[in-house]
This record gives C-alpha cells, sequence and structure tokens, in this order.
C-alpha cells in the first residue's frame, strides 16, 4: 500500500511538473515566432517590391495580432483592453503636446533646423499625406501594434518587465536599420554632421539604431505605465508625423 501511494504521488508530479512547463515552452514559441515574422516582414518591406513596401508592415501586424490571440493572449495583454482607454488617452494627449512643442523649437533655432531638411518632406502637400496617412497606416500603428503590443505581451510572459524593456527597445532599434540605409545622403543636417561617405552612412545607422531604441524604451514606459496603446500610438505619431510637416515648412521657409 505504501510503495502504490508513494508510486502515485511520483507519477502526480511528473504530470504537474510537465504541465507546468509547457506553457513555458509555448510562450517561448510564441517569442520565436513573433520574432521571426517581423524578421521576415522588415526584409520584405524593404528589399523587394515597392508594393510589399506599403502593404507587407501593416498585414503582418494583423496576422501577429492573430496569432497571438489564438495563442491566448488577452486583450489587456496586448494593450488593447478599452478599460485603459481613458487614462491611455491622457498620456496621448500630455505625450503629443510635449513632443509637438519640442518639434516646433527644433525647427525654429538655427542651430537644429538643418536637420529638419529631409527631401522627402519637400512639399507641403506631400507632408500632410506622409503624415496624416502614410505614416500611421504604415508606420506607427502596424508597428506599436507588433512591438508595444504582440511582442510586448509575448515577452512580458516569461521575462517580465525587464526583458521588455531591454528585448523589445533593442529589437525596436535593429529592426531600423533597414529603413536607415541612406538616411544620411537624404538629410542635409546630418551629412553635414556625419558626413556623406561610407563611413558617414554607417554612423547614421547606428545613431538611428540608438535613437529608435531609446525611442522604443518610452514606447514601452508609456504603454506599461497607461496599459493601453493609445499613449505609445500618440507618440511615435508626434515623433514622425510632426517631424515631417516640420521639414516641410522649413523646407519651404528655406528655399522660398
Amino acid at each position: 500500500m505504501t510503495l502504490a501511494v508513494q508510486d502515485a504521488g511520483a507519477a502526480d508530479d511528473e504530470t504537474s511538473g510537465a504541465r507546468a512547463k509547457r506553457p513555458v515552452l509555448h510562450a517561448y514559441l510564441d517569442i520565436a515566432i513573433v520574432v521571426v515574422v517581423l524578421a521576415a516582414t522588415n526584409l520584405i518591406a524593404h528589399f523587394t517590391t515597392a508594393w510589399a513596401s506599403i502593404a507587407t508592415v501593416p498585414i503582418a501586424a494583423v496576422v501577429l495580432l492573430v496569432l497571438t490571440r489564438r495563442r491566448g493572449l488577452g486583450w489587456a495583454e496586448l494593450g488593447l483592453s478599452p478599460r485603459h482607454w481613458r487614462k491611455g488617452s491622457l498620456y496621448a494627449l500630455a505625450a503629443m503636446g510635449l513632443v509637438i512643442g519640442v518639434v516646433a523649437i527644433g525647427a525654429a533655432l538655427p542651430i537644429t533646423r538643418p536637420f529638419f531638411m529631409a527631401d522627402r518632406y519637400a512639399t507641403i502637400s506631400g507632408a500632410l499625406i506622409a503624415s496624416m496617412i502614410v505614416i500611421p497606416l504604415q508606420t506607427v500603428i502596424p508597428e506599436e501594434l507588433a512591438f508595444r503590443g504582440v511582442l510586448h505581451g509575448t515577452l512580458d510572459r516569461v521575462y517580465g518587465a525587464r526583458g521588455v524593456f531591454a528585448a523589445g527597445s533593442l529589437m525596436f532599434g535593429l529592426w531600423h536599420i533597414a529603413s536607415s540605409l541612406g538616411l544620411t545622403s537624404g538629410n542635409k543636417g546630418l551629412s553635414s554632421f556625419l558626413g556623406g561617405g561610407v563611413l558617414g552612412q554607417v554612423l547614421g545607422i547606428l545613431a538611428a539604431v540608438v535613437a529608435t531604441a531609446a525611442a522604443g524604451i518610452v514606447f514601452t514606459w508609456l504603454r506599461r505605465r497607461s496599459g493601453s496603446l493609445i499613449a505609445p500610438i500618440a507618440l511615435h505619431w508626434s515623433l514622425n508625423g510632426a517631424g515631417a510637416l516640420a521639414a516641410a515648412v522649413v523646407w519651404h521657409t528655406t528655399m522660398a
């Protein structure tokens, strides 16, 4: 009787141990899937066709959202719970006000004004289309959904806050390597500061990775503080969208 009870207890312990390991393995698998999909998305978006560059990131973000929902991530884990909308909106307004003010000052000061002279925003109409349509739909919302939503939720299950801040922000910085190719050649302020040769381009890429990784830390802080994607989406748009509009204004006033 005693041996039978001991054997039964040992079997129960093995079963419970296997059950405990299974969710952890699933969580690591989820992270691996998200990372692979993001890496493939980045390569397809930047090194294939023009249509792929437009559609790949938004499609991938939706696919990742569906996959992780099916894998058991809740709306709150993804930053999409309605109960956090109000708090997220308050943080969003504060973040947008701060960034727009800083961008306006930077565009007005002679010492920082050249850094806004990106030739892709040389017209007001082009900057408006980019700021209000292209940047939100093609960049800001899909990236926040993928990084501060899906990747954040999967990393948080295994590594907690430190892992989310470190790994998530680093991956967000690396995500911008491809989009930073030729960055200095298209920006007069950066090319004069870093140089226009190969070294200047490498330095421009490194600067972009560091800057976007640092931005990722701030986006993650907003996401965790507010519990919602609304706040990092607003800040992300402010940096990109307001920057595009400021660049167009600088071009228009400088070249007029």
